[in-house]
């Protein structure tokens, strides 16, 4: 059994638990690619994504904030929807904890960087899939992790790189932090794949194609088989060595029938 098989078996005993003993259960922290694995699995099951619900059991994706890339899928009993979830995890935690990650002395900090902070948590020994997105703001990091993670970490971690922190958990509303990114239009000639990652990143359409064919471009947490793929607004692409956008979709088109595109590319 792979590890997407082994993911998707636990989901559904996640699902089932929840659906027959009416209690909320919950994923790690999974990836695009984890949960383009279960959202899979549930189209093979028959399952109607729309319907949100998995073996019965109605569930949400929660990550901290609205659109974090690495999120929970939650199972609610029958006693709770989506709506109320969300809205009382913002204030205060049951599944994702929010900590605030604050120099000791901001004048003589590192300039700290998600891979700084992410390397500190691993190495008190902590899995990838307990913690989620890591945002920066100045010298403040945020750092959403499994609610019963939170504790073990805030007394654990005082130093990032040669920087000494104190943390504290917040709301998860509280955090104002959001990813970076700069807003790209450009002319294509159709909205392929490898039309708009030769744009984005300034690679001339073969090395776009090498790109895919190494297996280098991840879309929605899929990879990408063929540069013939036309993008759908809202996708989220990754190419690896180069860095990651969101498409923004058409927004207008030329007399010679070429496409003006725009593009969200993190920085």
């Amino acid at each position: 059994m792979d590890e997407n098989e082994q993911l998707v078996k636990h989901t559904r005993e996640l699902a089932g638990r929840c659906y027959e003993r009416d209690v909320l259960t919950h994923t790690p922290f999974l990836s695009p690619a984890d949960l383009a694995a279960v959202y899979d699995a549930m189209r093979k099951d028959g399952e109607n994504l729309q319907a949100r619900t998995f073996a019965g059991a109605p569930y949400v994706t929660f990550g901290g904030y609205e659109d974090a890339e690495r999120q929970c899928l939650i199972f609610l009993p029958s006693y709770e929807d989506a709506d109320t979830f969300v809205q009382g995890e913002e204030e205060e935690s049951q599944v994702v904890s929010c900590l605030r990650a604050d120099p000791v002395n901001r004048h003589f900090a590192d300039d700290l960087t998600h891979r700084d902070f992410l390397g500190a948590l691993m190495n008190l020994g902590i899995e990838r899939d307990r913690i989620g997105d890591i945002l920066i703001e100045e010298s403040t990091g945020y750092l959403f992790v499994l609610k019963d993670m939170a504790d073990y970490i805030r007394e654990n971690l005082t130093r990032v790189r040669h920087t000494i922190v104190t943390l504290k958990e917040i709301p998860n509303r509280a955090c104002t932090a959001r990813p970076k990114f700069e807003e790209i239009e450009g002319s294509v000639a159709s909205e392929r794949i490898d039309a708009v990652i030769g744009m984005v990143f300034h690679l001339s359409r073969g090395r776009a194609q090498e790109l895919i064919e190494a297996q280098s471009v991840i879309i929605d947490g899929r990879t990408a088989w063929s540069g013939g793929y036309d993008l759908k607004e809202g996708a989220r692409v990754s190419v690896r060595g180069q860095g990651k956008f969101r498409y923004l979709g058409v927004v207008s088109e030329t007399r010679k029938g070429r496409l003006y595109v725009k593009v969200q590319k993190y920085v």
